[in-house]
């Protein structure tokens, strides 16, 4: 490579993309890693101790629901953060089965307060909690994108 096109490769630059990048197996509490790096990501960004709760809380239901429902043949659940000015962005994936999102009916909450069986409301939980949420199934698998601003 000549003198010429080195110094012009030399003075390309890439993007800045702030992004953390997690896989977690499928085992028992390892979404409580998952929240930890969440949280320590909100914290950088500067949120408020309530909107990392609901960050939190949001992520633990959609790994569960990754955990439970995915049949996953890899057994892992990747997640991404991604940080913005102003909001993050997590990105929840996994290689399972998927699911027809048209399918999942909204609870009631009344009757489920009073059913024996009280799951079944994590996509309500995280779409309450998050200020966007979006989801892509196939049968290739899941993917969650769920984003909150700081303010």
């Amino acid at each position: 490579m000549s003198e010429s096109h080195l110094s012009e490769a030399k003075r390309v630059t890439r993007p800045v993309v702030n992004e953390v990048e997690l896989i977690i197996p499928m085992l028992p509490d390892m979404e409580i890693t998952a929240t930890q790096t969440a949280c320590s990501v909100a914290q950088y960004m500067k949120f408020d101790p309530d909107r990392i709760d609901e960050v939190k809380m949001a992520l633990v239901e959609a790994i569960i629901n990754a955990f439970e429902h995915s049949k996953s043949q890899d057994g892992k659940v990747r997640i991404k953060f991604v940080i913005a000015d102003d909001s993050l962005t997590v990105v929840i994936q996994d290689h399972g089965k998927g699911f027809e999102i048209n399918s999942i009916e909204k609870p009631d909450i009344t009757q489920k307060l009073k059913a024996e069986y009280k799951r079944g409301w994590g996509l309500m939980l995280i779409e309450n909690l998050m200020d966007t949420v979006y989801i892509e199934s196939s049968e290739h698998g899941t993917t969650l994108v769920m984003s909150k601003n700081r303010v």
